[in-house]
């Protein structure tokens, strides 16, 4: 959808998933840290519920796309000429994205699909996206060719960065990197959005401007400084709950032991029950 609504739902979308594994990559760390084995089940579920989560997501997109009122619904070619292409390159990315959910819920599913299957088709969604973008904008005005080819660097280097996954599974710099710019492209989509369709009324920013070019260069950097300050914000939230409950049942466990003597020990009791009564 070439109007706000259609980069908005996007990006909605990545911020959701983005804002998700700020949590959840430092809470699975912690856990592994500290050899909590018996959670492994709670994560496998919890990766399955995920994974349809992030197929239904593309799907929400692709019906978004196709059924809108001025959609192609499902027609590619009629009277001779193309319909609605970029409606259908959109809803080829969320095919894409659909497909990595599934193969996800697959490998947690069964045990005989290769190790390292999800992260390769996630990868290859990933650049399929930027692919699709890159070939997006050709003979736009230089505003909107720009602010595409910004979003580029945050989609390349989510691919790259899910490769190396590939090889180095469970890798918690790589899977926060990762977060990162999965959060970058969904605040981005919404930039693009605000620039290229503003909302409310709003003024339309001079697309042939140089100085807009160069304020959206600084306004990229100050999205990833965001990104990366949600996720430091987030791990270390989850370090101190973490540390915070260690430290209660620690305290518990202590008590515990320390009540259990004293009701074994007839002895003990006894030296208390004396000692109350010379009281």
């Amino acid at each position: 959808m070439a109007n706000f609504k259609g980069h908005a739902l996007p990006g909605s979308l990545f911020l959701i998933v983005g804002l998700w594994w700020s949590v959840k990559y430092p809470l699975k760390y912690f856990h592994q840290k500290r050899k909590r084995s018996q959670l492994a089940h709670h994560y496998q579920r919890l990766e399955i519920i995920e994974a349809a989560i992030r197929t239904l997501f593309p799907v929400i997109g692709i019906l978004a796309e196709q059924f809108v009122p001025d959609g192609p619904h499902l027609h590619l070619y009629s009277d001779n000429q193309w319909i609605k292409l970029m409606n259908w390159q959109h809803s080829t990315m969320y095919l894409f994205f659909a497909v990595s959910g599934l193969t996800d819920m697959l490998t947690y599913l069964f045990s005989h699909v290769p190790l390292g299957l999800d992260r390769l088709v996630m990868a290859v969604a990933t650049f399929n996206e930027g692919f699709l973008f890159y070939h997006h904008v050709h003979s736009r005005p230089p505003l909107d060719q720009y602010i595409h080819s910004l979003l580029l660097c945050a989609v390349f280097a989510g691919a790259l960065s899910i490769f190396l996954e590939v090889i180095l599974r469970n890798n918690i710099v790589l899977e926060l990197f990762r977060t990162t710019l999965t959060i970058l492209q969904g605040t981005w989509f919404w930039q693009i959005g605000f620039v290229l369709f503003p909302p409310f009324g709003a003024q339309e920013w001079d697309q042939n401007d140089h100085s807009n070019l160069m304020f959206i260069t600084m306004c990229f950097c100050w999205h990833y400084l965001a990104a990366l300050g949600i996720v430091a914000i987030n791990y270390s939230l989850v370090f101190c709950l973490l540390t915070r409950l260690k430290r209660r049942r620690e305290g518990e466990i202590i008590g515990i032991s320390a009540e259990i003597p004293l009701k074994s020990d007839p002895t003990a009791q006894k030296a208390l029950l004396s000692g109350s009564e010379e009281d």
